[in-house]
């Protein structure tokens, strides 16, 4: 399971406090968690206005670069930005993110293609209507994107496909439209990674926690290999490799078995 760590996220208010006021120390504490947990990327989302978004992109790259060596992915809608962080990362970084939108097609994937990164691609369309409605309309999206990736050159097993999944609070449906474009997405584009923020099918319910792992495990068993999440969620990790052991991807169950004597602390 390829983890995407979420925490550093301008959007969230502690965080951005600590950008703005160049706390330099909360932000070590989220890299540091991320990392300790097994994190594969520790995505970095400044959140800042766009005046300013650059400056503080580089600054979070350079904490993560400084006290860990997990690749970042660098969460931003400016080509500027993204350029600039491109040219600043150590190593290969993922992108955050694409999605069918025409213009944002044709200033990302150039710089994509050029270093061959991995890519999280949203399926939907911000020159349209904004988040689609139903299934045709991700489908559509989806479509629009692999066909402009694999004209720019972009393999498919580097796209983090992302269904964009809904709260069940608000579409009891949403859950089962995500697990059905999940397994769709797995069957049309085999090679691809399917990718998706969990704390999204959760939101304003209680006991947020126990939804968000228990749509883990449902949407490991329909093609989800990836998430975008918090890695030190203890919970969290006990469902995904229990989920893995019982999907026969744990070889004499020893992943799980150690990460029991762990206590659950790491991927």
């Amino acid at each position: 399971m390829i983890i995407i760590g979420e925490l550093i996220n301008g959007t969230r208010a502690a965080v951005k406090e600590a950008i703005l006021s160049r706390n330099r120390q909360f932000i070590v504490d989220l890299v540091e968690r991320q990392a300790i947990a097994g994190a594969s990327y520790i995505d970095v989302n400044a959140g800042t206005s766009p005046d300013r978004e650059a400056e503080d992109m580089l600054w979070l790259i350079d904490i993560v670069q400084a006290v860990s060596e997990k690749p970042v992915s660098i969460d931003s809608s400016s080509p500027e930005t993204l350029q600039a962080a491109l040219a600043h990362v150590a190593q290969l970084p993922m992108v955050n993110s694409i999605n069918a939108d025409p213009r944002r097609l044709q200033s990302f994937l150039p710089l994509i293609a050029d270093i061959g990164c991995p890519v999280v691609a949203l399926s939907l369309d911000e020159s349209q209507s904004g988040m689609p409605k139903d299934n045709a309309e991700r489908f559509q999206n989806i479509a629009a994107i692999f066909q402009a990736t694999r004209t720019a050159g972009i393999a498919d097993e580097r796209l983090y496909v992302d269904p964009l999944v809904m709260s069940v609070s608000t579409d009891t449906s949403a859950g089962l439209e995500a697990l059905a474009c999940i397994r769709s997405i797995r069957e049309i584009y085999p090679e691809a990674h399917i990718t998706g923020g969990l704390s999204n099918i959760s939101f304003g319910l209680p006991k947020r926690e126990l939804v968000n792992r228990t749509f883990l495990t449902i949407a490991m068993t329909a093609g989800m290999d990836s998430a975008i999440c918090d890695p030190a969620n203890t919970a969290l990790i006990e469902s995904l490799k229990a989920t893995e052991m019982i999907l026969g991807r744990d070889r004499f169950c020893r992943k799980y078995t150690i990460a029991a004597k762990n206590g659950f602390a790491s991927i």
